[in-house]
């Protein structure tokens, strides 16, 4: 059966790192790309790591109802394109890597959804990540730590936290719970 898997956690946890190693492993799962606001960080592909586009096409696509879900934080939108999502659960089941307003969402329109949320093993340890990405300006860092917090509060209505502790038993834990949806 194919089916919404969304996967959930404050910026520097290591959702990316995770979801690469899950990908990895498991072929049958595709990954659905979110469009953006915010421009590229370095490295990062459109298309493939975001679509991104300006706020003008971005509420454009809201106005014609083309996301499944959407969300405004750090001055940027976020969003999963409708027509995206659709096509790629046609050929099996989907990543979403999105924010917990996005994952409300997509468990109202989807309730058989799994909804999973990755939790960092302290606070400390989070704030190490983010400062280490060291392309993050100091008031950007303040502003996500705060987010980070409400962003954690959120994960009781998941219906799994993982901790990223070590990227690679944080995935093994995540692919079990996939086997097992």
């Amino acid at each position: 059966m194919t089916r919404l898997i969304v996967v959930s956690g404050a910026s520097g946890v290591g959702k990316g790192t995770v979801l690469k190693k899950v990908m990895e492993r498991r072929h049958d799962l595709s990954f659905s790309v979110s469009a953006t606001t915010r421009p590229p960080r370095p490295g990062e592909v459109d298309g493939v790591h975001y679509y991104f586009i300006t706020k003008e096409k971005f509420e454009d696509m809201i106005r014609r109802g083309e996301f499944l879900e959407y969300d405004a934080h750090m001055a940027n939108y976020y969003g999963t394109p409708r027509a995206q999502a659709e096509e790629k659960l046609r050929h099996g089941s989907v990543l979403l890597d999105i924010e917990p307003k996005g994952a409300r969402q997509v468990k109202t329109s989807a309730p058989e959804a799994l909804l999973l949320f990755i939790m960092p093993p302290s606070m400390e340890e989070l704030e190490k990540r983010i400062r280490g990405r060291g392309d993050t300006p100091e008031e950007q860092i303040v502003l996500r730590l705060e987010r980070a917090k409400w962003e954690m509060e959120q994960r009781v209505w998941y219906d799994h936290v993982l901790v990223n502790d070590d990227a690679d038993r944080c995935a093994q834990e995540m692919l079990k719970l996939i086997e097992n949806f």
